[in-house]
């Protein structure tokens, strides 16, 4: 099989998610990275694609020379796709060029800043007819697809509650000054409207909907910054009502002292009920109602196709964060190779643009109850209907 030919914006020295998505994206063969615009400084964008090995004649200074650069070849030796891991506030001018010109795109979350770039990028989407993949990484877990298939077939009955937290520890101190990280997370000018919610408190909306398929009706947001001189958010704690009469609880916490990366998820049903957590990811527990509770595992003929899909190892062999991203990147590329003709279509079972304009949809509504008096604000996201079409959008 032909690799895909894969660009990079950001990512460049310095960055955690950059090398995370490069390794994800080489996983399995499939994809080559051949560009790259590595980071917003145009000597530190070439020193890193040197570091990298990326050719002199596409280690870019600046995604702009970059989208020019790969337009001027010939097509059969473009780039197939970009993946943007900058900080949040390029992802719009970035993700909108790249659209616009035909390319396929796989962008980091949270989408954008605002709704109406969001929108803005769902209309260039459709219009363009290009794959765009947003990074939810945690829905490309086995285990994550197993606890889907679960309650989207029945298995937990009628959903009367979920629970979701996102607990981290690393800003429980002002970092700032010193960590590059840090410092853009907690800027609005980068980061967004949004601290923690923004930045995990996304994963974790994304994760409920992923598995139940509750769309959320209203919302109670409680949102804090403990440290001194904080602009943004550090905590956030939420009360959920969803359509149809789930109850649902979401924490989201940067400043919860001992946790490292805490993402765990509980649903209760009439029938049963499922628990996962990240930092154990290859189990599930399933507690089917007055019977005793049972441990399903990664890895094992008993999962449903899609959780035996997910998984690269036998049982027993632990597969975790990159495999989890490398899942996404495959699946991108599956939709990649189906709109080219190379491969049959499928439907895609990865987070789309859709997912990505509901995220920015939520961190608007939850910053804006959280500011209001109002006990509960409505919070329902309809997806943007096609331009000129009278029925819902997809």
């Amino acid at each position: 099989m032909q690799r895909l030919k894969m660009g990079m914006v950001g990512g460049g020295e310095g960055s955690f998610i950059g090398a995370v998505h490069r390794r994800a994206a080489a996983l399995d063969g499939e994809i080559e990275l051949v560009a790259g615009a590595l980071s917003s400084t145009p000597e530190k964008a070439l020193r890193s694609g040197r570091a990298l090995g990326l050719p002199e004649g596409r280690n870019y200074a600046s995604w702009e020379e970059m989208l020019e650069g790969e337009l001027a070849l010939p097509e059969e030796e473009r780039i197939d796709f970009v993946s943007i891991v900058t900080p949040n506030h390029m992802h719009f001018p970035v993700a909108r060029a790249f659209v616009r010109a035909g390319f396929d795109v796989i962008c980091d979350k949270p989408l954008v800043h605002t709704s109406e770039q969001a929108l803005e990028l769902v209309r260039a989407v459709e219009k363009a007819g290009t794959i765009f993949c947003v990074t939810y990484n945690y829905t490309g877990y086995p285990m994550v697809r197993q606890a889907r298939h679960m309650v989207r077939s029945g298995m937990l009955g009628e959903l009367r509650k979920v629970i979701v937290e996102y607990s981290q520890g690393w800003l429980v101190r002002r970092l700032e000054d010193e960590d590059k990280q840090a410092r853009w997370r907690t800027d609005p000018s980068l980061a967004g409207a949004a601290g923690a919610i923004g930045d995990i408190g996304s994963h974790a909306e994304n994760l409920v909907a992923t598995v139940t398929g509750l769309r959320i009706s209203e919302i109670c947001a409680d949102l804090t910054t403990f440290v001194e001189g904080r602009r943004l958010d550090d905590d956030g704690n939420l009360l959920v009502r969803y359509e149809g009469g789930a109850k649902g609880v979401m924490i989201s916490s940067q400043i919860s002292t001992g946790e490292e990366n805490n993402l765990s998820l509980r649903v209760y049903g009439t029938e049963g009920a499922l628990q996962w957590r990240q930092e154990e990811p290859n189990h599930l527990l399933f507690a089917p109602f007055g019977k005793p509770v049972q441990t399903l595992r990664r890895g094992n003929p008993y999962l449903c196709e899609e959780a035996r899909a997910a998984s690269r190892l036998p049982a027993g062999h632990p597969e975790a964060f990159i495999e989890a991203f490398a899942n996404l990147y495959l699946e991108a590329a599956a939709a990649m190779r189906a709109r080219r003709g190379l491969s049959p279509e499928r439907p895609p079972d990865f987070p789309t643009v859709y997912d990505g304009a509901r995220g920015v949809h939520f961190i608007e509504r939850v910053v804006e109850s959280s500011r209001s008096e109002k006990k509960w604000l409505d919070a329902r996201w309809e997806a943007p209907q096609p331009e000129g079409a009278g029925a819902s959008g997809p």
